[in-house]
């Protein structure tokens, strides 16, 4: 039956590994349950909502996840983006002032938007207009990207006087916190060492083991006293206090909306609208890129068989989140750690939404998993999508350029959309510039515009 259903054969993968890459997508991703109620719960009148924005992370997340095995049949896994739920709590309720249930009328347009979209080959257009190089860029970037997500998620690298900086265990020795944040900083390191080990032996499921190893040690550091947890700093127990528990649905959130302000202040939503449309099309669209270019699923043309139903899956994961009450939701880069493991199916898409409504009752559980012990598989993972970066043809330098432009903005602007907003424009401006005009898609013109105009006007 999941034969039949998947074609696991002809995309050369078995239940097992389907299993293991579902598995492990979700436990890289399964932060986003704690971290999205902590972000949301920030807008006015959120406050004690942070049980109902759980409950819609975990559905919503599960619906577009089958959605993406139904409409595609690929490995990708979906829930609410980072970035664009902080716009949500800290810019639309915070800074401009409006209420939760404007940023969700927002959410829930911007979807139904997206649908459309998807259904008329507009994005997918999109995505098959970026030259091939500049994929592979993106999927170079994605992995600088993730890398420095991990060794944040890790503590490894800190603010600092110079914007970003290395951990000090010197200075965590000296201010008494080498017991907390220090002992997490080594258990992450040894993470990457077990995961990259694991890898280079070529175990199956290395990526699966390297978090449950790390995770066991934390353990262990914290039953020896080695670790102690200090909550007030973001440093918890890394032991299970309970398994079973259900999310608090006092709040309702469901079919929160206020139309009314769209007919009162049409001009404001637009421009709410459009911030999240634009964040949510090219992150969404990168992730694809990063994503499929590490799984061999583009084509010699650079496109993606079947990218229309990826994307329609991820236009109703949006609306449906809306409706229950969460933030834009989006293609993780985290499903790169599936596929990594061998996930090639929509099996593994399933596995992880399987996995989001079996954390509504096990929460306690799944919310224990320390940063410190998923961010090991984000570096390994990262190092492994860099390697692409041999694929890009450094001695032309009207291709070459851009790409460096892109795979660094990625990174250093910490955005995924940005660093393909900054590879497109620089590769247009070139290619007009050396005459090589006709390398180039038209749609790349009006991409070039509307990311020049986008940081004009926001």
């Amino acid at each position: 039956m999941l034969e039949k259903l998947f074609k696991l054969k002809e995309n050369g993968t078995s239940v097992r590994t389907e299993l293991i890459a579902g598995l492990t997508t979700f436990m890289t991703m399964v932060y986003i349950l704690a971290l999205n109620p902590a972000i949301l719960s920030a807008a006015p009148g959120l406050e004690n909502a942070g049980g109902s924005i759980l409950f819609a992370t975990a559905v919503a997340s599960a619906i577009a996840c089958f959605c993406m095995a139904g409409f595609s049949n690929k490995p990708f896994a979906l829930s609410a983006g980072l970035g664009l739920n902080a716009y949500f709590a800290y810019t639309v309720c915070g800074a401009m002032g409006y209420s939760w249930k404007v940023a969700l009328t927002a959410v829930f347009v911007e979807g139904l938007i997206f649908i459309v979209m998807s259904l008329t080959n507009v994005r997918e257009a999109i995505f098959n207009a970026i030259p091939k190089s500049l994929k592979t860029a993106v999927s170079v970037g994605i992995g600088f990207f993730i890398t420095f997500i991990g060794l944040q998620n890790a503590h490894v690298i800190v603010d600092g006087s110079t914007l970003v900086g290395l951990f000090s265990l010197k200075n965590a020795l000296a201010n008494g916190t080498f017991f907390t944040e220090g002992i997490t900083v080594i258990l992450a390191l040894i993470g990457v060492l077990i995961t990259a080990w694991l890898l280079i032996k070529g175990v199956k499921g290395y990526m699966l083991f390297g978090i449950l190893i790390t995770w066991a040690l934390g353990m262990i550091c914290e039953l020896t006293h080695l670790y102690i947890p200090d909550p007030a700093s973001g440093f918890y127990s890394v032991i299970p206090s309970s398994i079973f528990s259900f999310p608090d649905l006092s709040v309702n959130m469901i079919f929160q909306f206020d139309f009314g302000f769209i007919g009162s202040h049409f001009l404001d939503f637009v421009v709410i609208l459009f911030a999240f449309l634009f964040v949510d099309v090219f992150d969404t669209l990168g992730t694809l890129i990063g994503c499929a270019s590490k799984a061999d699923m583009l084509d010699e043309d650079g496109q993606l068989p079947g990218i229309k139903g990826a994307l329609l899956a991820d236009a109703v994961g949006t609306t449906v989140g809306a409706v229950l009450g969460t933030s834009t939701v989006t293609t993780f880069v985290e499903s790169s750690s599936g596929i990594t493991e061998g996930g090639r199916t929509g099996l593994t898409a399933v596995v992880t939404g399987a996995l989001f409504l079996v954390s509504l009752v096990l929460a306690p559980l799944f919310l224990t998993i320390p940063s410190f012990a998923t961010a090991p598989a984000l570096i390994v993972v990262g190092f492994l999508m860099m390697q692409q970066v041999a694929n890009i043809n450094w001695t032309d330098l009207e291709e070459a350029i851009p790409c460096f432009a892109a795979i660094t903005m990625m990174g250093f602007a910490y955005s995924i959309s940005d660093g393909i907003s900054f590879g497109v424009i620089t590769y247009v401006l070139l290619h007009l510039l050396t005459g090589r005009q006709k390398d180039m898609s038209p749609l790349m013109y009006v991409l070039a515009v509307l990311f020049i105009l986008k940081y004009i006007v926001i």
